[in-house]
């Protein structure tokens, strides 16, 4: 082993342990590989760069595009219209039907957008209904999941292992060439989360507070002035409200106290950071001793401010992945940022370094906001409506939609991207140029302008791409790569030639628990497609073992965006995905294994 593999291999370690605790988001993660590579001459500046011009990404980013406007013109919505007529019928039904649906579009649109569309849908039955949707919401995340595997432009994941492929010299797939596998996949979950369904928490009340277990809210609230808690002892105040209300941080004078104890007593101006449930957050704010701060803006709140403004709601908002309030704080989030809404208090999803979700961090006077992140704000009808204009926010409780959308504009959406499967399914066009195509039709045809572009990309995944491409190149400068592979022929050596797939599957799918499925894909699709070529073997069933199991992140919530959305909802635990993902995930790697290998 050289030193420079020892330096790509310490490289890969801290990004795999970065993206596991989740200390940064994916796209510093991204800029961290690119330096890190270059700094260290692994890659030359060019190559260190040049994931941003790869196929795979721009691909991606059209595909991208191409999504908003499905969604942005009710194309999603109208392909998933007929849900709201399944209503009454039993969950076993119910729930087969709804996975089956989101599988088929997860096949040809973005699987993040479908889910989010899904979300949407299932919340607003829920809370008309009494629609169980703690049932539906992993079954629908782990659908799209396995949807999106089944076509070529079904993941980034497809494209990317797609044209690292074709960089080694290997055919490019067709658009369906994988399909049936996937058919088979799919059908499979179904199947299996359809009889597991009954171990997903049961809840049904469509109510925001008990339907979301609105049971830890953080708020700051300040002491006014003539207050009656001025001189009061912590430990005295609240322990007349009960267990409910923990005083979790007290600033004063730009003194910030992390660990007030029971003798502390009050002043007046004092900041306090509190966690409380929602009905000890409503009895707060009708305090006159308590104000809730409830601006950035405004540091000294007015004395006769106290009470819920009449016309006003609560309602609760889940942060995206495209969302540009990840990564600000609440303390930055302005009128604009929420188009007049005023942000209340915030409960962070859980991570794998938090389980018990991250209140506060420690080192600044910030909550920042994360992908997952619910935040409580007040609204009044008219920001309200401006509010469900937001792309980039789900609205989590029930309400209409305020634009019709044209029915021309959905009907030329969806020609558009027909058109761009039937140019690549019919190898007319590769993928790229049909997606090029489709892009340049949906802003010529005016479904899409540029400026909504620049606001709902998920660019977090374009940065991904464009950082880990350099990874795969380095592999292959430094002979990483095949020095891997020869390390895991000596596994192999004398295996069955399923055994070989098995393991390569496994290993794949052990990491994207963990890792981001599009980085696992980079560092173990140039490994497998060295070890067909010493093997002198087809090395497709190799490049598909790795693309399936990639996508397949089902026992960790942290593997794939639309399991990380639905996790930080609340509803479920670590041991839901663990279980019922763990199942689906031995019983496809026993499937994948058998098929795959009788390709040989």
């Amino acid at each position: 082993m050289t030193l420079e593999i020892i330096i790509l291999f310490a490289i890969i370690v801290t990004v795999i342990i970065l993206f596991t605790l989740e200390i940064f988001p994916v796209d510093k993660i991204a800029f961290f590989i690119m330096v890190s590579l270059l700094v260290t001459n692994l890659v030359s500046p060019e190559e260190a760069i040049s994931g941003f011009s790869s196929p795979a990404t721009i691909t991606v980013l059209s595909l991208m595009i191409i999504a908003i406007g499905l969604e942005d013109n009710g194309v999603i919505d109208w392909l998933a219209g007929g849900l709201k007529k399944l209503r009454g019928l039993p969950l076993f039904i119910m729930v087969p039907i709804f996975m089956f649906i989101t599988g088929g579009i997860s096949a040809f649109i973005n699987t993040t957008a479908v889910v989010i569309v899904f979300i949407k849908i299932i919340n607003d039955l829920s809370a008309k209904y009494n629609l169980p949707y703690s049932k539906l919401l992993l079954p629908i995340s782990f659908a799209g999941i396995i949807g999106g595997s089944c076509t070529l432009m079904g993941t980034s994941t497809n494209l990317l292992v797609n044209a690292i492929a074709m960089d080694r010299g290997v055919e490019r797939f067709g658009f369906f060439e994988f399909s049936g596998y996937g058919l088979i996949f799919l059908v499979i979950c179904i199947v299996i989360v359809s009889l597991m369904v009954g171990f997903l928490p049961g809840k049904t009340d469509g109510d925001l507070s008990s339907a979301y277990d609105l049971d830890e809210f953080i708020t700051k609230a300040i002491i006014t002035r003539n207050s009656a808690l001025i001189g009061e002892s912590l430990g005295n105040v609240f322990s007349r409200e009960g267990d409910e209300i923990e005083v979790i941080r007290i600033k004063r004078d730009g003194v910030i106290n992390d660990h007030p104890g029971k003798n502390t007593t009050f002043k007046e101006g004092d900041q306090l950071l509190l966690r409380c449930n929602m009905d000890q957050l409503l009895k707060l704010r009708e305090k006159e001793d308590l104000t809730i701060i409830k601006s950035s803006d405004k540091e000294e709140i007015p004395e006769n401010e106290k009470g819920i403004e009449e016309g006003v709601q609560l309602v609760e908002i889940l942060m995206l992945p495209n969302s540009p309030l990840i990564g600000k704080s609440i303390k930055a989030i302005g009128w604009y940022d929420l188009q007049g809404a005023v942000p209340l208090a915030l409960r962070k999803r859980r991570n794998f370094m938090n389980p018990k979700r991250r209140i506060v961090d420690n080192r600044r006077d910030e909550i920042e906001l994360r992908l997952g992140d619910r935040v409580l704000v007040e609204v009044t009808d008219d920001t309200l409506k401006n509010l469900q204009k937001l792309d980039s926010i789900t609205i989590l409780q029930e309400y209409e939609d305020i634009d019709e959308t044209k029915t021309s504009k959905r009907n030329i959406s969806l020609g558009i991207l027909l058109l761009v499967i039937g140019l690549s399914a019919f190898s007319i066009f590769p993928i790229l140029k049909s997606a090029l195509v489709g892009c340049f039709l949906m802003i010529f045809l005016k479904c899409i302008d540029l400026g909504k572009i620049y606001t709902q990309v998920n660019w977090q995944i374009i940065f991904l791409l464009a950082g880990m491409i350099p990874l795969g190149v380095a592999m292959n400068n430094t002979g990483a790569d095949v020095w891997l592979s020869d390390h895991l022929l000596m596994l192999f050596d004398s295996k069955a030639d399923y055994m070989i797939i098995g393991l390569l599957f496994l290993i794949t799918m052990f990491l994207s628990g963990f890792v981001s499925n599009n980085a696992t894909a980079i560092i173990v699709t140039p490994i497998a497609i060295t070890i067909a070529a010493t093997l002198n073997m087809d090395p497709k069933p190799f490049i598909l073992a790795v693309l399936f199991a990639s996508n397949f992140s089902f026992f960790t919530p942290v593997g794939y965006q639309t399991n990380t959305i639905i996790y930080g909802m609340g509803i479920y635990r670590f041991k839901h995905f663990f279980i019922i993902g763990g199942v689906v995930s031995l019983v496809l790697w026993i499937t994948a294994t058998f098929l795959l290998s009788r390709q040989f």
